[in-house]
């Protein structure tokens, strides 16, 4: 194992600069840099070819042999070791399993050509929605998925976590102009709305698709609505008005899924 610095000062520049990460999106994006937290996050960045720029580990974590071998398999990364009161301070989970990463944020521009499944997300709110989001659409295939300006953090510790390493298999860009990409796309463009006369069951979901999936609680925007092709709604039994976001956008990507296995 490589030699590991300990940290136990609340004092400490680096410890303040961790916990500045852990709290501010302003920040991270000042720092260029994010939080990653537990073994499957990080074992996701390493299948990717990802490097921390350092990693963070517990005093008791480094007692647990997953830890260890991470620790020990870090590319080349400084290894710091935090306090168990010091690494609580800083840890989104109620049990900590005692390591994480500092990781570079992502400087991908925008892609030359959309790829033919792509998600257009607008005004998610919830980082816990916006990561299920982005963990539906890589396992339903999607290359691109366009955030608008007022989603919440792609990249908050929080997000990453509900993602479950979704975020290394997508390509994510944040502050689009959605009806733009909803313009330039090259194929049917669909809003899923709470009321429209159409189903998801009853479009054709087999060519290259844009699913535009809207804020919580106000749903898609009137401007974006008139940018898609078609308007579907998901069919609910009597007395239920609406499903959560991530589940309504898990339903309409795996529909596509389903499409494409299946053709009509």
């Amino acid at each position: 194992m490589p030699p590991i610095k300990h940290i136990t000062s609340r004092d400490n520049p680096f410890f303040k600069e961790l916990l500045r990460l852990s709290e501010s999106s302003r920040q991270r994006r000042k720092a260029g840099q994010t939080l990653l937290e537990g073994v499957h996050l990080l074992e996701s960045l390493h299948a990717a070819g990802g490097v921390p720029d350092r990693l963070v580990v517990s005093e008791s974590g480094l007692q647990l042999n997953e830890v260890a071998r991470l620790a020990d398999q870090n590319r080349g990364a400084p290894v710091i070791a935090l306090s168990d009161r010091l690494f609580q301070e800083i840890s989104q989970l109620e049990t900590p399993v005692g390591i994480l990463a500092v990781i570079p944020l992502p400087r991908r521009p925008r892609p030359p050509r959309p790829a033919d499944f792509i998600v257009l997300l607008e005004e998610i709110q919830d980082p816990g929605n916006l990561g299920s989001i982005l963990r539906s659409a890589a396992a339903a295939g999607a290359g691109q998925v366009y955030l608008s300006t007022d989603c919440a953090d792609a990249w908050s510790p929080k997000t990453l976590r509900a993602g479950m390493g979704a975020h290394f298999a997508l390509t994510i860009v944040e502050d689009a102009d959605l009806a733009r990409e909803a313009e330039v796309f090259p194929g049917k463009v669909v809003a899923a709305a709470g009321r429209a006369e159409r189903t998801l069951y009853d479009a054709n979901l087999g060519g290259r698709v844009a699913f535009i999936i809207g804020n919580e609680g106000s749903g898609i925007s009137p401007t974006l609505l008139k940018a898609a092709d078609e308007i579907v709604a998901i069919p609910m039994a009597r007395g239920t008005e609406s499903l959560n976001a991530a589940a309504a956008a898990a339903v309409c990507f795996f529909e596509r899924v389903r499409q494409k296995a299946h053709p009509r």
